[in-house]
């Protein structure tokens, strides 16, 4: 923002100095033009010209007036470098400072009790390309989850480094700002000397990931009501991100190991954003829930959350994931999107259910309306498919379709 700012100062100044410089050349160019014309008058009208005293006279005007016009362009030009001067001044006194220590959003939470508890042994929750997860018990009982980004700084100069931690704080901040039911709040962060520690709330529960883990094993029964209520959870904390935040946030790394779920199973996104934020971070992977635009172009868009939301969508009501081998067989079509699309056409929608989901002729009739939206949202065209303010009544009104 800076440099940009600078740039654009920089160039109107070129630019008013060339518009000076040319109506100089130009006025001089005039001046001679009226000293010859009034001298071509002088001889006409005078009997006795008198040669001498014409080309002096002609060259006091000229001296007369370049120096009138040189003190104006100096003059000019001083003022325009003193205004840069005191603009340059400005914008470094209001450039965002680099914060050291814990910055806390939360009554809750004590900056000196935090960094305390972070320095003591966590418990590891999970990792992920760009951090890990611990458990950390503040000292006052509250249990908070910290998110521990990788190191940013590798490979960078101390100036880009300080940039880039100036980047990233003030889109914390942004982070921060953003709160509903169904997004994880940031509740603190601190800035440690190559990379930056998140405090949330901590979730018992887990995972979405780990719950269907766990309904993979039958340690764990997970109806349609239930895996309704997460989509439809999954999908506003979405629409939030793309709707009602200023600026717009992008997820950029929907899938289930950042759905969070309480103990009522109501979920919360968690790494909102921290994808656009870590430049070292691999946002491609093969897990399934990158949309093909990103491949073929690198290109991220809101539609490209959707297409990670739609195999949420798709995982919860088939119960396979998306890396599943069946996917690789000739049955499976080559993914969870191209597989529901041929059952949908062949009219066998049904057996893409998940079996233990079978049972109740309302519930299956939602399910396979669910399906068609899940198709829909695994478009292959970004264009094709839905936003995340169409999605939420869709789901919401399933069983009214």
């Amino acid at each position: 923002m800076e440099k940009s700012c600078l740039r654009k100062t920089l160039t109107q100044i070129l630019i008013i100095f060339l518009f000076i410089i040319s109506f100089f050349f130009c006025s001089l160019q005039t001046v001679e033009c009226r000293g010859e014309t009034v001298y071509q008058q002088h001889i006409s009208s005078s009997d006795s010209p008198s040669p001498s005293r014409v080309p002096q006279l002609q060259k006091n005007w000229r001296r007369i007036l370049l120096s009138v016009l040189f003190g104006c362009l100096t003059g000019f030009i001083a003022a325009i470098l003193a205004a840069v001067l005191i603009r340059l001044l400005v914008l470094y006194m209001n450039r965002t400072p680099i914060l050291k220590g814990p910055v806390v959003f939360s009554p809750k939470i004590a900056p000196k009790t935090l960094r305390l508890a972070l320095s003591n042994e966590n418990q590891l929750l999970g990792s992920s390309p760009n951090g890990k997860y611990y458990r950390t018990v503040v000292d006052n009982g509250l249990i908070v989850a910290v998110k521990r980004l990788e190191p940013f700084e590798v490979g960078s100069q101390e100036t880009q480094s300080k940039s880039v931690k100036r980047r990233v704080q003030q889109e914390l901040e942004i982070l921060a700002g953003v709160r509903h039911r169904n997004l994880m709040s940031l509740r603190a962060y601190v800035r440690e000397k190559d990379r930056f520690s998140l405090v949330y709330d901590y979730v018992a529960t887990g995972s979405l990931e780990d719950v269907m883990n766990r309904v993979k094993l039958n340690e764990l029964q997970l109806n349609w009501e239930v895996r309704h209520r997460i989509a439809v959870g999954v999908i506003k904390g979405l629409d939030c991100l793309h709707s009602s935040c200023n600026p717009r946030i992008l997820h950029c790394n929907l899938k289930p190991s950042n759905v969070m779920l309480d103990a009522e199973f109501e979920p919360r996104l968690a790494d909102s954003g921290l994808a656009h934020l870590m430049p070292n971070l691999t946002r491609l992977d093969s897990s399934g829930y990158t949309a093909p635009e990103c491949f073929q172009n690198s290109r991220y868009t809101e539609k490209s959350d959707i297409f990670s939301f739609g195999v949420i969508l798709g995982v919860l009501l088939t119960g396979r994931d998306p890396s599943d081998p069946f996917f690789g067989e000739v049955s499976g079509g080559g993914s969870l999107g191209r597989w529901l699309r041929h059952l949908q056409q062949a009219g066998e929608t049904r057996e893409a259910l998940d079996k233990s989901l079978l049972g109740e002729e309302v519930e299956e009739d939602e399910m396979l309306m669910a399906v068609r939206i899940v198709v829909v949202c695994l478009s292959d065209c970004p264009a094709d498919r839905p936003s995340s303010d169409e999605l939420v009544p869709m789901l919401t009104q399933l069983h009214s379709f």
